[in-house]
């Protein structure tokens, strides 16, 4: 249980394509729970199943989201995209004046989520103008960011501005030796607002049971919005083999995302066939990485942590568009520490992915060492700035001169 006295600290968080950004989150708001009273402003569908962390206190936005065209979608049904940014700037704008929170945490802004500035501006304001003093505002940002926009540069130097005018500070969740924040971002002028390194967050587990892998291959394609045709290319490799003579067992996890009518296909696709089993999502996708002879995936933030923590045999297919790149970049460092395989750019069929799964079978890989204490180091930053903070203005309030009559 919170403490009530805590200072409060609220956290934006808008997942708009995968379930990454919330699950990221999500582990940062339970270790945080232990020093701050956490309110969490979730602005994203959230998927059956994911455990909403013990000790914060859940405020659920109107959802919105991305589709893979990018255009913003209502992701309740309805369709006035509008009416849910109206409800939500009320919404946000209540949250900080019956909270007043110390701290302000924004997920990924200004270093993305451009098409919510209509409500994370105002709520930066708010945040420092309110009354009993300014909230500490901090960003809470991924190991890498997309460098590959059409308008790049205006994006970095948008950001970087914004950053220098409402940022306190910028928490990068991961380790300097695998990636800095300078990698992928690259504004005209100097960033001033102070960066820190946090390590990657990764949830807390309890240890491991040694148990010997399974005889299949976990194929996985995170929340599963845009992973249909990594799932659908999977079944056509699984065949590929089957005709060769090659038996490959697969268990295939869509992802809660995954559109109905995919899933649906998907099943048309695998019924009657020998070898393959379908599920629509798990709780723990470490426990089945380490129940899998090997892995098939994407490579997005939490995907690519859960290979390293379970020590899986992995081949990893980033999603990547003309303007989103993150995930090869992250898949070719993983490659380059000889963590996991990675499939060649393009968008791989049936018979090429057959025959990386046969590199993928006699792969064995090397462990990754890199910091995933992230989310206890976020928290540790947090209130030691918070603290400092706060007694600077103890400081400046007894220094202040007396007013003379």
């Amino acid at each position: 249980m919170h403490d009530r006295a805590a200072p409060v600290l609220l956290f934006y968080c808008q997942h708009s394509l995968g379930i990454g950004h919330l699950t990221r989150s999500f582990a940062l708001a339970e270790t945080l729970s232990d020093c701050f009273r956490v309110v969490f402003l979730n602005g994203g569908p959230l998927p059956s199943g994911l455990p909403v962390p013990a000790g914060i206190e859940l405020i659920d936005l109107p959802p919105l989201g991305m589709d893979d065209g990018h255009t913003l979608v209502r992701r309740d049904g309805a369709h006035d995209v509008g009416a849910a940014r109206a409800q939500r700037r009320a919404l946000i704008e209540h949250a900080v004046a019956q909270w007043r929170p110390a701290v302000l945490l924004v997920e990924l802004f200004p270093f993305g989520r451009k098409k919510f500035v209509g409500e994370i501006l105002p709520m930066l304001r708010q945040a420092r103008r309110q009354p009993g003093g300014p909230a500490l505002v901090a960003c809470s940002l991924r190991d890498i960011l997309v460098d590959a926009r059409p308008d790049q540069q205006r994006h970095d130097d948008r950001a970087r501005w914004l950053a220098n005018r409402y940022f306190d500070a910028v928490i990068v969740h991961a380790d300097p030796a695998f990636a800095r924040l300078e990698d992928s971002f690259h504004p005209t002028r100097p960033l001033r607002t102070p960066v820190h390194y946090s390590g990657f967050v990764v949830p807390d587990r309890k240890p491991a049971a040694s148990h010997p892998r399974g005889p299949h291959v976990l194929v996985s394609a995170g929340g599963g919005s845009v992973g249909a045709p990594l799932l659908r290319t999977a079944l056509e490799a699984h065949e590929h083999l089957r005709r060769a003579g090659r038996t490959v067992p697969m268990r295939v996890i869509a992802g809660p995302f995954l559109p109905g009518s995919e899933w649906a296909a998907l099943r048309r696709s695998a019924r009657g066939r020998v070898g393959i089993v379908l599920v629509r999502h798990v709780p723990d996708m470490v426990a089945e990485m380490r129940a899998a002879r090997a892995s098939i995936s994407q490579c997005g933030y939490n995907t690519a942590l859960d290979i390293v923590v379970a020590g899986v045999p992995a081949l990893v297919v980033p999603y990547e568009t003309a303007a989103e790149n993150e995930q090869r970049q992250r898949a070719l460092r993983l490659a380059r520490l000889g963590a996991v395989l990675a499939m060649p750019a393009g968008t791989p069929d049936g018979p090429r992915l057959a025959e990386r799964i046969e590199d993928l079978l006699a792969f064995a890989p090397h462990p990754a060492s890199i910091e995933l204490g992230g989310a206890r180091r976020s928290a540790h930053i947090l209130r030691e700035l918070h603290d400092r903070r706060r007694s600077a203005v103890r400081r400046a309030s007894t220094e202040a001169p007396c007013p003379t009559g």
